[in-house]
């Protein structure tokens, strides 16, 4: 088995302005709020942030104005267990991983209780069944993800990713991973996010150096990929096959 960490949802480099998605770390409740769709999109599939309202209402947060009229690129798509991606990204997820394989997402949250430092936690998980070039998807599947929701061209690399029905989805509740730490083999640099160092521990340790996890040009990648799927079992947090 093989596995990657993805980045996904919005905060305040990927959209967001000053503002990040919330969460509630007593009860481990999140809102899922993507980032904000930059390419054309076909007509009738755009996806507006006025479906993350309730949700966000439910944890006494709301959108920040620019967002109001906003289309989101809604990805991973928990609803239809797609995830997108182009790029260098696209490259290394269709090189490494195959099915039965895992996607794990992550996203950086504000606490509903304000603290100084962002929460990162996991928000999802795809046992991998498929791995398609998105220009390859049919008509009739096209409304599932927002790479084939928008217009690509004939010669687009973007694909498409589907989890397995029974093993992924969106987690009921996220789990905390991140700490705002220097790296261990550097204690007097500049601190930033990095995973706990007991669970980069229980996990057999990630490609990138000591659990680094604020942004990265390249997916960080399970070293003990088998191990990291065990601890994540015994969380035992459902898995919702719905994006909110």
């Amino acid at each position: 088995m093989k596995a990657l960490l993805i980045r996904v949802g919005i905060d305040q480099s990927k959209g967001g302005g000053l503002w990040n998605a919330p969460m509630d770390l007593r009860s481990r409740k999140f809102v899922y709020v993507p980032i904000v769709e930059s390419y054309p999109i076909r007509p009738r599939f755009g996806k507006t942030y006025n479906l993350c309202a309730e949700p966000l209402k439910a944890l006494g947060s709301s959108l920040p104005p620019h967002l109001a009229s906003a289309h989101m690129h809604l990805d991973p798509d928990f609803d239809y267990l797609t995830y997108g991606d182009q790029g260098q990204r696209a490259f290394q997820i269709q090189s490494k991983l195959d099915s039965g394989d895992l996607l794990v997402f992550y996203a950086a949250f504000k606490d509903v209780r304000p603290t100084p430092r962002l929460i990162y936690a996991l928000i999802g998980l795809f046992v991998i069944q498929t791995v398609q070039l998105a220009r390859s998807i049919p008509l009739s599947d096209q409304h599932k993800n927002a790479h084939t929701r928008r217009i690509l061209n004939d010669n687009a690399a973007d694909i498409i990713v589907t989890g397995r029905p029974d093993l992924s989805g969106r987690l009921e509740e996220c789990i905390p991973i991140g700490s705002f730490r220097s790296p261990i083999h550097a204690p007097a640099k500049r601190p930033s996010y990095r995973v706990e160092r007991l669970t980069l521990a229980a996990w057999g340790g990630l490609s990138v150096s000591d659990g680094y996890i604020q942004r990265s040009a390249r997916l960080p990648e399970f070293l003990n990929a088998d191990l990291f799927y065990e601890w994540f079992l015994t969380r035992n947090i459902k898995l919702l096959a719905r994006n909110n």
